[in-house]
């Protein structure tokens, strides 16, 4: 079974309300399995022009361990707390390579 990727790509316009989300997404994540890799941080475009704002990218054990976090009642509450917190929102979920044997 291949690991999965949620990879998002954000722009927040309202930080005190992204702070309600962020208090209760990190428990979500945990809950399915998964783990940050990335949460802000210092990016460079190396190719192409997109210019993103604020990446993050997460781990799941699997694509369907994935997707049951989104669809998960811990998660749905966190977006609730993320609805009119970013001016985008932008996810996508992505299953890894197997790892070689």
């Amino acid at each position: 079974m291949s690991a999965a990727y949620i990879i998002v790509d954000m722009q927040i316009s309202d930080l005190e309300q992204y702070k309600q989300y962020m208090a209760e997404a990190p428990a979500a994540v945990a809950a399915a399995g998964g783990e940050y890799l990335v949460r802000g941080g210092r990016f460079e475009t190396m190719e192409g022009d997109w210019q993103p704002s604020r990446i993050a990218m997460l781990r799941f054990p699997s694509f369907e361990i994935a997707k049951a976090f989104y669809d998960g009642e811990m998660y749905r509450a966190a977006r609730r707390k993320r609805l009119g917190a970013t001016q985008f929102f932008n996810m996508v979920l992505v299953e890894g390579v197997a790892a070689p044997v």
